[in-house]
């Protein structure tokens, strides 16, 4: 497949942005190879500019729930567009995306909404810190929640550790009052809460940046139970699975209450958008009704929430939508197992509504220690030869896979023909 243009174009970003590419994962470090320049995309194709078509099952890393360019959130936001892009001002849309978030989750009472997912994340332990008045955290190995400064740690060593900063320019009196769980394990949770003084617990509880590993229902019962115990604040990270893995997220599977959630990507429609939210008496501490800070000149902008708005909509007229997209994930990952057996390939998989995630692991994974002994050689053999027939899967192991409603039986098919020829190389 020709792609001497994306080359091209990649070598000249590289003289003017850093790395090439404004996010790490897009320069294809992990899988080799050039990053692939998109033209455009159209339902569940996306064309780079080398005319290569690919069938994508990144979607934007989860917004496009409907595809590319669907038709409704199109015109939803030309129109907003005609009336002006941003305003600094409130407008009438962002209320009603607020209504129509929060009628979906009684134990959630009210919503403010910022630009990003880190934004979301950031903000919440901002308040859940102010509201408990307690400085430590915890978070869990693995689980990624945006780059804030406090959120960036590495593991460390021993059974219960606090933080160290995993990137350079992260101060260490920041991430020493991050403490480092495992997921799935309550009682590494439990000798954190011994450790430390703990304000808030933040966890994805279906996982997306370790592809896609959902938390066992148990443990966030019984996490659940400790937060409450420790009058520490439960935050549910549902930026990726909020309305992705169903209409209400992990709530909608799991009926677990958590003190505050974090959404993003879908009620974006595929603009920038977070949203926090949480129970009446956690965020009328923030500003301007109380006195935790936080602002945006770009929180609630009328084009993004008139995008999100249009594919909310969408989604609560027709809940059955999730079955559709769950029964084409499971004939996908299980189609992949089934291949795999055939030619002795380990392989694990998991999947929630329209998220997907697999492993070249030999044994289903239950943390992040578990992914990390993944092949990912293999996975990066099977994404350059996947991309090469005109699939694009995530160019990281770690990352979940998402299908949308513009999928179709037949796309799933050739997808499996095509993975059954890579699989011999494999």
């Amino acid at each position: 497949m020709n792609r001497e243009n994306s080359k091209k174009l990649f070598k000249n970003a590289q003289k003017y942005i850093v790395g090439g590419v404004n996010s790490p994962v897009r320069a294809f470090q992990s899988v080799g190879g050039t990053p692939v320049f998109i033209k455009k995309g159209k339902g569940a194709y996306i064309t780079d500019v080398d005319n290569n078509k690919y069938l994508d099952y990144i979607q934007s890393w989860g917004p496009l729930i409907f595809g590319h360019c669907d038709k409704d959130i199109e015109e939803a936001i030309i129109e907003t567009v005609k009336n002006g892009t941003s305003f600094g001002a409130p407008t009438e849309v962002e209320t009603t995306l607020a209504k129509e978030v929060l009628e979906l989750f009684p134990h959630l009472d009210k919503i403010r909404f910022v630009s990003s997912g880190t934004e979301a994340t950031m903000s919440a332990i901002r308040v859940a810190r102010g509201v408990s008045g307690k400085d430590d955290i915890i978070k869990f190995k693995g689980g990624y929640h945006g780059h804030s400064d406090s959120l960036l740690v590495s593991a460390g060593s021993g059974a219960v550790t606090f933080g160290s900063p995993s990137s350079p320019g992260v101060p260490t009196d920041l991430t020493k009052h991050t403490l480092l769980a495992d997921y799935n394990d309550i009682q590494s949770v439990k000798k954190c809460f011994e450790a430390g003084n703990v304000g808030c617990v933040i966890i994805e509880p279906i996982a997306g940046n370790m592809a896609l590993l959902p938390a066992d229902k148990e443990f966030l019962l019984e996490l659940r139970e400790l937060c409450t115990k420790n009058s520490a604040i439960l935050i549910f990270d549902e930026v990726m699975s909020g309305f992705r893995a169903n209409l209400k997220g992990s709530y909608g599977l799991l009926d677990i209450e958590a003190d505050m959630v974090t959404f993003g990507k879908v009620i974006g429609g595929g603009m920038p958008v977070g949203a926090f939210a949480g129970k009446a008496e956690i965020m009328k501490q923030l500003s301007p009704e109380g006195p935790i800070y936080q602002a945006g000149t770009l929180s609630g902008n009328p084009v993004a929430m008139s995008a999100g708005l249009a594919s909310l909509k969408k989604l609560k007229s027709n809940p059955l939508i999730y079955d559709d997209l769950e029964i084409k994930a499971n004939v996908l990952m299980k189609g992949f197992k089934d291949i795999c057996e055939e030619n002795s390939i380990p392989f694990h998989y998991n999947v929630r509504g329209s998220m997907f995630g697999f492993f070249f692991n030999d044994k289903q994974p239950k943390n992040f220690d578990d992914v990390c002994n993944g092949d990912e050689k293999r996975y990066a053999k099977f994404q350059t030869e996947m991309l090469n027939k005109g699939f694009y899967f995530a160019p990281s192991a770690y990352e979940t896979g998402f299908i949308c409603v513009a999928m179709s039986d037949f796309d799933i098919d050739k997808t499996l023909a095509a993975f059954r020829e890579v699989a011999k190389s494999l």
